[in-house]
């Protein structure tokens, strides 16, 4: 954790009277580039990208895997923190059952199915591709929801 991460979730953790023990589950940014990493946080920000999609399969032994109550810090694409979520359901569902509803939530483009499938089945095909394995519709994939508990405003 950079000092410029601990100092704003300590903050955080102070404001909320949260215990000084507690971590944040996960420090991230969303997007695989520093334009899409701005983009992401930014509709995170103000309220659009309430939702995110991993695939489950994808996850190391020792890795964290999301749950209800986790605080998370977002990161910019300079790895700067914008804001803090906590993450309010997850779901596991095959990658051609994601919906229009959690496609939506996520935020991004027009909001549709369409669009989300256009953007994650390369995502996800890539990061397969990286852990040696092979793509499939009917991966595993962890549907997350969030809520903002607290954000830089200058950022909106």
């Amino acid at each position: 954790m950079t000092p410029e991460v601990q100092r704003y979730w300590q903050q955080f953790t102070e404001q909320q009277q949260l215990s000084p023990n507690l971590q944040p589950a996960e420090i991230y940014s969303f997007g695989n580039t520093e334009q899409m990493a701005n983009e992401l946080a930014r509709l995170v920000i103000i309220g659009q990208k309430t939702a995110t999609t991993s695939a489950i399969k994808l996850y190391e032994p020792d890795e964290h895997v999301p749950q209800v109550g986790d605080y998370n810090v977002i990161l910019d694409g300079r790895d700067r923190p914008v804001a803090i979520t906590k993450t309010i359901m997850c779901t596991i569902v095959k990658y051609d059952q994601v919906d229009a509803e959690h496609a939506f939530l996520e935020g991004e483009s027009d909001r549709t199915l369409a669009y989300w499938r256009s953007v994650h089945e390369p995502f996800f095909k890539a990061e397969y591709a990286e852990a040696g394995q092979v793509f499939t519709p009917t991966i595993a994939c962890l549907c997350e929801r969030f809520e903002v508990v607290t954000e830089r405003r200058e950022l909106r």
